[in-house]
This record gives structure tokens, C-alpha cells and sequence, in this order.
């Protein structure tokens, strides 16, 4: 079994990071690397990564807000991240292909959710595509049906766990 270690992205993860999601997420829907440094530095306490023999293989990240749902704008500006808001978001949950159906998504996904109770949040929400909504009902997710989100031009799922 391999060994993953979850740990809080560091600044210095910010290439491998950006890496990862090119990997994971088509271009139209891939944050850049840009927009990684932004996170990290806005809300690196709601930013984790897997490392798996010295290397990132994988990352949970998003910001927190009041919004009970996930709207486009949060994608592209830190600025909308309230730190002591009631919902946490997830953007996205990546692992590259070589390292996937291990249980490491699960891991981020179950620290995220940890995190998430820990720091006072009411809920985690996500957006996803149909394909994932099976999985993410898994942790205990509802789906709260088509989201108005058009993020990569892409139709995505509301989904939202309650904490």
C-alpha cells in the first residue's frame, strides 16, 4: 500500500500544483498558475496536497464563503474567500492518473471535510459533473441539482454536505 502523507500546500508547491491541474482538468476549466498563487496565498489554511515518496500527486483546495452555492466569480477572484464564512467550497479534488482508484481523493476528501468541521464550517459545497455525482454522494454529498455555475462552458451539479 503506498504511503500518502496530507499535508498544507506550502508557496513552494505552487508549479507542481499548477502541473497537477493541467493534468487533471481540460484547459477551458484548468485554474492557471496564476490563479494558484492567488490561492495559496489567500487561503492556504483551506489548501491540502498529497505527497506521496517526496512528490505532490494530488490537492484539495477552495475557498470559504456565505454562499450556499458556487458561483463562477469565485473561480477567478480570491477576493470573494471569507475567511470566517459558514461554507467551505471545494475547486477542485485532483490526483494524476498513474496515482488514481488508491483511496488518495478519499484521504483529501475525508482531511478537507475534517478541516472543514474543525474550523466551525456549516457545509461543504461543491460543483461536479454528472459522471462524479455518485461519488461525491459517497461522503454524504447531496445533490442539489443542475448548477447555474457555466464555469468551462461545462454543466455542472450542485452538490452539498452538511457538517
Amino acid at each position: 500500500m503506498l504511503e500518502v502523507t496530507i499535508r498544507g500546500v506550502r508557496p513552494e508547491d505552487l508549479d507542481r500544483v499548477a502541473e497537477i491541474e493541467a493534468v487533471c482538468f481540460p484547459p477551458a476549466e484548468a485554474a492557471s498558475r496564476e490563479s494558484f498563487k492567488e490561492r495559496i496565498a489567500a487561503f492556504p489554511e483551506s489548501f491540502l496536497v498529497a505527497e506521496a515518496n517526496g512528490i505532490l500527486i494530488g490537492f484539495i483546495n477552495g475557498c470559504v464563503t456565505n454562499s450556499s452555492i458556487i458561483y463562477d466569480e469565485l473561480f477567478h477572484s480570491t477576493q470573494h474567500h471569507i475567511p470566517d464564512g459558514k461554507n467551505q467550497t471545494i475547486f477542485g479534488l485532483d490526483v494524476i492518473p498513474e496515482y488514481r482508484k488508491q483511496g488518495i481523493a478519499a484521504q483529501l476528501m475525508n482531511h478537507f471535510i475534517q478541516l472543514a468541521k474543525n474550523t466551525g464550517r456549516r457545509n461543504v459545497i461543491l460543483t461536479c459533473k454528472d459522471r462524479l455525482v455518485h461519488y461525491y454522494e459517497s461522503f454524504g454529498y447531496v445533490n442539489n441539482g443542475i448548477s447555474k455555475s457555466t464555469h468551462g462552458g461545462s454543466q455542472w451539479f450542485d452538490m452539498t454536505l452538511i457538517l
